[in-house]
């Protein structure tokens, strides 16, 4: 173990508070070579592709990492912003954020305002949930909040995510407390904030034929196996229809991003796009309430290859309404959850006078020894 990596004990110092505010991550650039580390980081965790290890390596690296990674950096190309990829862009903006909104919380409470450190962790690339913890730990903090951006729980997000900090955490002497928050699917504020921002979409652009709701597909045999994902995710598009007032008829919930040949939770968003057009819908607008920051799924996928798909079979107006990212009710409603999550963990620090004895009562040990 490195030197850095050993604790060390601060006496007469006060602990913090630490938050790795984490997501599925992101390649550091859109060209094959960093999409191919991407790809083989993320597609080796059994949590994400769960078929015999022996099988698996001989297709991803046989296959998928020779084939995949040109093609999809072309498609990350065409989503990239200047400051780099969307999802770590608007992750870290949530981050920061987080941070103020939380500072201003211990004033008015009369508690440092650094008392809680926020950083942002990928489960896979750059940076890593390893890279956060260790910048908490250097910060002092021994107690910490693992909050994935992952509204409805899926083993292979935030389960994989936990994971991943406890193997950050497997090799520490000095262990920090540690709180996961699993599932905000349902929370009243995040579903009223999904709703906020539809509404101020059509009274833009007028409402739509249909608004679809499009998760992030998994595959079938993890729903029979015990996952509740899928539950998650219907009870979010049924309290956002019920939010905003539709009947049944006049919204859809489906599944994207589907990969393989194994069959996926259904129904498929682009088939259903498809489907919908030759129907006779004319106007369609799709929302992803599973994807709290926008990203490649969102921007490329959705915004555009579904644009393409629906014209191609006849619709005539299609809309993408953007992700969250920063809108101002949905990070309140962040900081609310983080504060309730750390609800027993927040407390005054010690005074300057028990530091000053914590320091003299280890000084004078260590001159014992």
């Amino acid at each position: 173990m490195p030197d850095s990596f050993v604790p060390r004990p601060a006496h007469g110092q006060s602990a913090r508070v630490g938050i790795i505010l984490t997501n599925l991550g992101t390649p550091d650039a859109p060209n094959a070579p960093a999409v191919r580390r991407y790809l083989k980081e993320f597609l080796s965790d059994p949590r994400v592709v769960e078929i015999p290890r022996a099988i698996w390596w001989l297709i991803l690296n046989g296959i998928i990492l020779n084939t995949r990674p040109a093609k999809s950096a072309a498609k990350y190309a065409t989503v990239w912003l200047p400051e780099g990829s969307p999802l770590l862009v608007w992750t870290e903006r949530q981050a920061q954020y987080l941070r103020g909104q939380l500072g201003e919380m211990l004033k008015a409470r009369g508690l440092p305002w650094d008392l809680i450190q926020v950083e942002v962790g990928m489960r896979y690339g750059n940076p890593s949930i390893t890279s956060a913890w260790q910048k908490l730990r250097e910060k002092r903090c021994d107690r910490v909040l693992l909050l994935p951006l992952y509204p409805q729980y899926a083993s292979s997000t935030t389960g994989t995510a936990c994971d991943a900090l406890f193997r950050a955490l497997e090799r520490e002497r000095h262990m920090p407390a540690v709180r996961t928050v699993r599932s905000w699917h349902d929370e009243p504020a995040y579903i009223a904030a999904l709703a906020s921002s539809v509404q101020r979409f059509w009274k833009k652009y007028g409402r739509p034929d249909t608004l679809l709701m499009s998760f992030h597909g998994v595959p079938r045999f993890s729903l029979d196996r015990g996952d509740p994902y899928h539950c998650l995710c219907q009870k979010t598009g049924r309290l956002l229809a019920e939010a905003l007032g539709l009947a049944p008829g006049q919204y859809r919930v489906t599944f994207q991003s589907r990969f393989g040949r194994a069959e996926w939770l259904k129904p498929y968003t682009a088939e259903t796009i498809a489907e919908l057009a030759r129907s006779g819908t004319k106007t369609l607008h799709v929302i992803c309430p599973g994807f709290p920051a926008d990203c490649l799924e969102t921007l490329e996928e959705i915004a555009l290859e579904g644009k393409e798909t629906f014209v191609e079979a006849g619709g005539k107006d299609y809309r993408y309404i953007p992700a969250l990212n920063d809108d101002a009710a949905f990070l309140r409603f962040l900081a609310e959850l983080a504060e309730r999550e750390l609800a027993g963990w927040l407390s005054a620090p010690p005074s300057a006078e028990t530091l000053a004895a914590q320091a003299a009562r280890a000084q004078a040990l260590g001159a014992l020894d």
